[in-house]
């Protein structure tokens, strides 16, 4: 073996929530588990995130529910807001009742401090080795060893091999092909976060709720983080500027467009939206399905497998039940890898594929342009018992 090849049994490649939770899973196992995350830290961009019972379920089962829930917070209701008039629409209660359905409670917490929450917990395992500035270059599946090669010109000879490397998936080239590229949803995002006192001093807010303003082809979320410390909110909309080929250019997603689509908005979404940051717009990619995700002793997990669009806020949660039927595999099949990870994608690539679906739909009838549409949409949710959970006991009831 040559100086700069070192041994690993298991190789996750990707550093983010669904690497460290898989490498976490495994640890707890005793399995030694090296990660590998090309930026200098362990860190994640972005601010807010929704963990939803099936996320949740998980996290319990890993043992760090209690450090999560020190961070979070647990709106009262959901809450479907009209950004052109300032009506609500519809609401879930998320007390008692939801509670009792699902077993577990809504959270809302910051990427950061979920992130920090396993990087501690893997820390602790002693099991699990979390190196930085590996960003890979090439893998190569020979038999029952995969050499996955870092631009820092370190070669890891690996059992297995778990490509968690986000929707732009080094690892997913190799197993479907380099034509299979993100799809642009024509949305960009803008997001930040803000201390609660001082946009409460110009905007109506409701640090209780999470609330959601929809309206033709624009969305703002807003909720508050970290034991109701900070705001956080994601302003999405349609660009009318973006044209093919133009992915690196900043004429298109500029807050300019940002102002202008949220020009015809209520009053209070349109002084929510001048707090936003701006420095960084987010297009926002999913990737298509695909009916394989494995190859050899190399898979897919979280985004690099089923990148979706947030209109269901399901991408963590999605990735938290890959890591969980994953581990649940390993420990089954034990060192017979090949096995577990025809397993674990038979019973995950049906689920998240249509957990993708769902999303893009979503995204359809919240942004909804035409006057009938919007209508239709409007009764229904107006209509609808705060209640009424049925919608959501795909997502968040226990897998069978």
């Amino acid at each position: 073996m040559m100086s700069n090849t070192k041994k690993a049994t298991i190789l996750i490649i990707g550093g983010g929530i669904g690497g460290l939770s898989t490498a976490l899973g495994l640890a707890r196992l005793g399995k030694e588990v090296h990660v590998l995350e090309q930026a200098p830290e362990f860190k994640e961009v972005g601010a807010g995130l929704q963990l939803a019972p099936n996320a949740l379920r998980v996290l319990d089962k890993l043992g760090v529910l209690e450090a999560v829930y020190d961070f979070s917070v647990f709106p009262r209701r959901n809450v479907a807001m009209c950004a052109i008039t300032g009506r609500e629409l519809s609401a879930i209660d998320y007390g008692s009742a939801f509670v009792e359905k699902f077993g577990y409670r809504y959270a809302l917490m910051h990427r950061a401090d979920l992130l920090g929450a396993l990087v501690d917990a893997c820390q602790e395992t002693g099991l699990v080795t979390m190196l930085t500035n590996h960003k890979v270059e090439s893998i190569e599946n020979d038999g029952d060893t995969v050499f996955v090669t870092c631009e820092n010109g370190l070669t890891y000879e690996s059992e297995v091999v778990i490509g968690a490397d986000g929707v732009r998936s080094k690892t997913r080239e190799l197993i479907s092909g380099p034509w299979d590229e993100p799809v642009f949803s024509d949305y960009v995002a803008y997001r930040g976060t803000i201390a609660l006192e001082e946009i409460a001093k110009d905007v109506n807010i409701k640090e209780d709720e999470k609330l959601t303003w929809i309206g033709p082809n624009i969305h703002l979320v807003q909720y508050a983080l970290r034991r109701k410390e900070i705001f956080n909110q994601v302003a999405v909309f349609k660009t009318a500027k973006y044209r093919k080929g133009l992915e690196n250019d900043d004429s298109w997603g500029t807050p300019e467009e940002l102002d202008e689509r949220f020009s015809t908005s209520c009053e209070t979404v349109r002084r929510a939206v001048t707090f936003m940051q701006r420095q960084r717009r987010w297009p926002m990619f999913d990737r298509n399905p695909i009916n394989n995700w494995t190859k050899g002793r190399i898979t897919l997990l979280g985004d690099a497998a089923h990148a979706m669009v947030q209109y269901l806020a399901q991408g963590a949660c999605q990735s938290f039940e890959d890591a969980d039927s994953l581990v649940e595999k390993f420990q089954h099949f034990g060192s017979n890898y090949e096995q577990a990870l025809q397993a674990y994608q038979a019973e995950r690539i049906p689920r998240a594929t249509k957990v993708q679906g769902m999303a893009r739909k979503m995204g359809d009838i919240i942004h909804a342009e035409d006057s009938t549409s919007i209508l239709m949409r409007d009764y229904i949710m107006e209509n609808r018992r705060s209640d009424d959970y049925s919608l959501m006991e795909y997502l968040y009831s226990p897998q069978k």
